[in-house]
């Protein structure tokens, strides 16, 4: 078994945790371009600067250093919870393989919901939390981030549910906390790079736009794959692959 280790040497996971990481990262992608996320994007922005969004891409004020602050906040709530699914593998370890097929058969039930296949009605329910009048300071762009990961439902509520149940899955104490960690990069990146070059940003937002829908059933296959990946054990299958296509991935370790 290949293992990944932290630069301090904490062990993570073998050889399934690269798929694994490879799906938190796209899904962490997929969930920042997804229809509910895109469009607020600039909204949020001023928000945390203090700023209308015409005075934004004029640059009257950087959103730079806000956003880093919202990226820190999310990702303080998908790391504990990331550490909470690894616990509760462990102590269900002596069932992972049902808890396993059980994550799969969910995972591809919300898969088939964003492919339109069926509708889940709390699915399409937002729990937003309200981050209070905080706007145009740091602290209150990290608590937008507290809040914008615990109640965006809608949007990463699915995609959070896929990363906990791989996460769970393990039984490695860091593999969840790892695996919401490149979640929270896959989501966290395009958002700080939207706040460096705001201009250009917005203009690509523009154009992604007409093409939302078609993210989400990307984000519904990924789903339904992952979910029957789940359910099979293939997991381990794919990583031994990528390893041996790719030898340099064993540096990882």
């Amino acid at each position: 078994m290949v293992s990944l280790r932290l630069m301090l040497g904490i062990e993570l996971a073998d050889a399934a945790f690269l798929p694994a990481a490879l799906v938190a990262l796209l899904a962490g992608i997929l969930s920042f371009l997804s229809p509910c996320v895109l469009p607020v994007v600039p909204p949020y922005l001023a928000y945390m600067t203090g700023v209308g969004v015409g005075s934004l891409r004029q640059r009257e004020r950087s959103a730079v250093v806000p956003a880093l602050f919202f990226i820190l906040g999310l990702s303080t709530v998908f790391l504990l919870m990331g550490m909470a699914a690894s616990a509760f593998g462990r102590l269900f370890l002596q069932w992972q393989g049902w808890l396993a097929r059980g994550a799969g058969v969910v995972v591809i039930i919300m898969g088939l919901h964003f492919l339109r296949i069926i509708r889940i009605p709390f699915l399409d329910s937002e729990a937003r939390l309200d981050a209070g009048d905080k706007g145009g300071s740091s602290f209150g762009a990290y608590v937008l981030g507290l809040a914008f990961a615990f109640g965006w439902t809608p949007c990463i509520g699915p995609q959070l549910g896929m990363i906990l149940s791989l996460a769970a899955t393990g039984a490695e104490a860091g593999r969840g906390a790892a695996l919401l960690a490149i979640y929270a990069l896959g989501l966290g990146i395009p958002f700080l790079l939207s706040a460096i070059f705001i201009n250009r940003a917005m203009g690509l937002m523009n154009r992604i736009k007409p093409h939302l829908k078609l993210i989400e059933r990307i984000m519904g296959g990924l789903l339904v794959v992952v979910g029957v990946a789940l359910l099979t054990g293939a997991f381990p299958t794919f990583a031994y692959w990528l390893l041996e296509t790719f030898p340099w991935l064993a540096a990882l370790g």
